[in-house]
């Protein structure tokens, strides 16, 4: 049975897109604490069920899929720029397409300005309005209020009218932040995006004998299988290896791997893989966070969303890629393969001016990265990094980096990295990585 948590989660899910929801109505609808109801909402704004603006209230919004994870809705933006609802509350829900920033003449501004957007203006009564009736929202910069039969048309068109105290061009940046750190988020491929869901997943419970791990072979020519409890939690895996040498009647739990190794809906693909390989697993059971099955992911999911990765296109830029991306091979060659180089920029250093650790461990793992790459194709994790020692690197400097490959096994690499400044040796590090064979 659901707990009541999950039963909260599950009655704001069943809501129309754009209802309001408070703690209040939650705890007489569904007979709980106001406690539990407020637990449950705030469980239900992270998990993006709904969202949540000061003076206006709780509301039911579009859970976003990953190709629409760009889009905001007005909900968010009032929240980003710390705004006020002015009218138009009712369609806080919608989500925008873009946005007009309203700094030219009348007639121009009005080409820009259609259905689903959002135009940033200051206290231009008349644009306000024009855009009101072109289907946009609007958000009235440098803290001005607006008519009041601006106000009705908002309420009445069911689209947003916002003031904000900031100003047009910090407006403009703030929400250019939040998508571009929503698509950041979105190269990271999470295990709820690519698992099996319980409702196709073939599970075994606790009391069945070996004689059903039969008839489920015979039927999905699968051969392990999460075993749960009456309250779907998981309680052990059963494989064929498991099962070799008993009697068809015998119990699973009997043989089964009681306490497996399983993986949350937010845990990370490359995380899963990691401890697919580590563990020498071939399938993973999904679980909430009342350890209750909720699907599974095998090493083929996992295997084709890395490749899946490898395809997307690069939406938005990690401090990773800003300081990989400056990485340049040096040409020649040497005996021990490339070298590269790297110069150290101010925003790269500490604040005593001075190549920041962060930076010298990614440049690091890259360096050994590209050098595995020529002996092995595929995904690597970094599995140990040893730095036997780093000396302060000024900024502006210049410095040479030397992976030397140790050797390389079937499932793992060793790199030694050297990095010079001038010519004087600055920085030495060993790494053992994780190889993951892609076919």
């Amino acid at each position: 049975m659901a707990t009541k948590h999950e039963q909260i989660i599950e009655y704001i899910d069943s809501l129309p897109i754009g209802e309001k929801i408070s703690v209040r109505q939650i705890a007489k609808a569904l007979k709980v604490s106001e406690g539990t109801a407020y637990r449950a909402i705030k469980d239900a704004e992270t998990k993006g069920y709904v969202s949540t603006i000061e003076r206006v209230g709780t509301i039911r919004i579009e859970r976003k899929k990953k190709e629409n994870i760009e889009k905001l809705t007005f909900a968010e933006v009032v929240n980003i720029i710390d705004g006020q609802v002015l009218g138009g509350r009712a369609g806080l829900h919608k989500m925008l397409n873009k946005f007009v920033i309203g700094a030219m003449k009348l007639e121009a501004m009005m080409r820009y300005t259609d259905a689903g957007s959002l135009l940033i203006v200051g206290n231009r009564t008349q644009a306000h309005e024009l855009a009101l009736r072109a289907g946009a929202a609007v958000l009235i910069t440098g803290g001005f209020d607006t008519e009041e039969e601006v106000k009705r048309l908002a309420d009445k068109l069911e689209l947003p009218i916002i003031s904000t105290s900031y100003d047009t061009f910090t407006v403009a940046t703030m929400i250019n932040r939040a998508i571009y750190d929503q698509l950041i988020k979105k190269e990271i491929v999470l295990v709820e995006d690519i698992l099996t869901s319980v409702d196709n997943t073939t599970y075994l419970q606790v009391g069945d004998t070996l004689e059903d791990w039969y008839e489920k072979n015979q039927y999905t020519f699968h051969s392990r299988f999460p075993v749960v409890d009456r309250n779907m939690k998981i309680q052990g895996m059963v494989t064929s290896k498991d099962i070799m040498g008993h009697e068809k009647h015998v119990s699973l739990d009997k043989v089964m791997t009681k306490s497996p190794i399983t993986v949350n809906l937010k845990t990370s693909v490359a995380s899963a893989a990691h401890m697919m390989i580590w563990e020498g697993i071939e399938m993973l059971p999904v679980v909430n966070e009342q350890n209750k099955l909720q699907g599974i992911i095998s090493r083929q999911d996992v295997l084709k969303a890395l490749q899946m990765i490898q395809r997307q296109p690069q939406m938005g830029e990690t401090h990773d890629d800003l300081v990989t991306n400056n990485l340049e091979v040096l040409d020649p060659k040497t005996m021990d393969g490339e070298i590269y180089r790297f110069p150290v920029s101010p925003q790269m250093t500490n604040g005593l001016g001075t190549i920041s650790y962060g930076v010298f461990t990614t440049l690091v793992t890259e360096a050994a990265n590209r050098a595995l790459k020529s002996y092995k194709k595929g995904d690597l994790v970094v599995e140990n990094m040893t730095i036997y020692f780093i000396k302060p690197v000024q900024m502006e400097s210049i410095i040479d980096i030397h992976p030397k490959v140790l050797d390389v096994g079937r499932k793992f690499g060793k790199v030694d990295v050297e990095v010079y400044s001038e010519g004087v040796l600055v920085g030495k590090a060993m790494m053992i990585c994780q190889l993951i064979d892609r076919h």
